[in-house]
C-alpha cells in the first residue's frame, strides 16, 4: 500500500480529532490571528455610536437565545462596552424570553466592569410578549409598554428615564438577533417612527439584512462572530482576551486546516490512481 493508499484509508477519527485541536488550543492558548480591515457596515455602527454625545439614549433588543451566544454574545459586550464608556444611557428590553437572562448577564458583566449604574447608566426592562404591538407601543410611551423593570422597580422614578418618553428620545436601536425580529423592528420602529437602527445577526442572517442596508433602512450591520472580532479590534482590544477575535482564530485555522484536507484528499486520489480503477 502506498503512502496515498494510506492517507485515503486514514480513519476518519484523526481528522474529528485534528479539528477539535484546531479549535481548542487557539482558546486555550490565548492565540489570535492578525485582524484584516474591517467590513464598512461594522464600522458604521461603530463611527455612530462614537459620534453619539454623552447622556444620549441607546435601545438594546436582545432578542437571541443561548443557541445564538458564540456569534451574538461577543457582539454585545463589544458594543455595550462602547456604549458605556461613551457615558451613553442604555435601556435594554427583548422580544424573545430567552434573551432576558442574555441581555442581564451582559449588561451587568460589562456595568461591573466599568462601573456603570443601574438604573442610572442603564436599564433592563426584561422580556414582553407581543412582538409588533410592543415595538409600536414603546413608539407612543415606552413606560406604558414597560411600567416596571424586569426586577419589578418603577421606570417612572429611574434617573435614567429623566426625558425619555418614546423614540423620538432615542438616539439609536441596535438588535441583536438570530430570527426575524429585526424586520419588524425595521418595518414598524423604523419605518412608522423613524427611528435609527443597527443590526447584530448571525452570520446566515446576512444576506437577507443586507438590502436593508444598501436602502439605508438601518445605518449598520455587525455580522456574525466576524463583525464581533471587527468591532473589538475598531475598540483596540486586546486580541488574546477579547472573545469575538479568539473565536475567529480558532474558526479561521478549523477552516485552514479542512481546506488543506480536502486539497490533500483529491491529490491523493488521483496520485492512488484509484480514479483509474473506477
Amino acid at each position: 500500500m502506498t503512502t496515498w493508499d494510506r492517507l485515503l484509508d486514514l480513519d476518519r477519527r484523526w481528522i474529528f480529532l485534528g479539528i477539535a485541536l484546531a479549535v481548542v488550543i487557539p482558546i486555550v492558548t490565548k492565540y489570535a490571528l492578525p485582524q484584516g480591515k474591517p467590513a464598512p457596515p461594522t464600522v458604521a455602527v461603530y463611527d455612530y455610536i462614537d459620534d453619539l454625545k454623552p447622556g444620549d439614549v441607546v435601545m438594546i433588543a436582545f432578542d437571541y437565545s443561548p443557541s445564538s451566544m458564540p456569534e451574538l454574545q461577543p457582539q454585545a459586550l463589544a458594543v455595550v462596552r462602547h456604549l458605556f464608556e461613551r457615558d451613553l444611557r442604555v435601556l435594554s428590553v427583548s422580544l424573545n424570553p430567552q434573551g432576558t437572562a442574555l441581555g442581564r448577564e451582559v449588561l451587568a458583566t460589562i456595568g461591573d466592569e466599568l462601573g456603570a449604574v443601574d438604573g442610572v447608566d442603564y436599564v433592563h426592562l426584561g422580556f414582553k410578549p407581543g412582538g409588533s404591538q410592543v415595538i409600536l407601543g414603546m413608539g407612543e410611551s415606552i413606560e406604558v409598554v414597560y411600567p416596571t423593570t424586569a426586577d419589578g422597580r418603577k421606570i417612572s422614578g429611574l434617573p435614567i428615564m429623566a426625558g425619555v418618553r418614546n423614540y423620538d428620545d432615542v438616539a439609536l436601536l441596535i438588535d441583536f438577533a438570530a430570527g426575524n425580529l429585526p424586520f419588524a423592528w425595521i418595518a414598524y420602529a423604523g419605518e412608522r417612527y423613524k427611528q435609527d437602527i443597527a443590526c447584530g445577526i448571525t452570520a446566515v442572517m446576512a444576506t437577507d439584512l443586507y438590502p436593508y442596508l444598501q436602502s439605508d433602512q438601518i445605518i449598520g450591520l455587525i455580522n456574525g462572530l466576524k463583525g464581533a472580532a471587527e468591532y473589538e479590534y475598531l475598540m483596540g482590544l486586546d486580541p488574546t482576551e477579547a472573545p469575538g477575535m479568539l473565536g475567529m482564530s480558532a474558526q479561521s485555522i478549523a477552516h485552514l486546516l479542512i481546506i488543506v484536507l480536502v486539497i490533500a484528499g483529491n491529490i491523493a486520489y488521483f496520485a492512488s490512481g484509484r480514479h483509474r480503477r473506477r
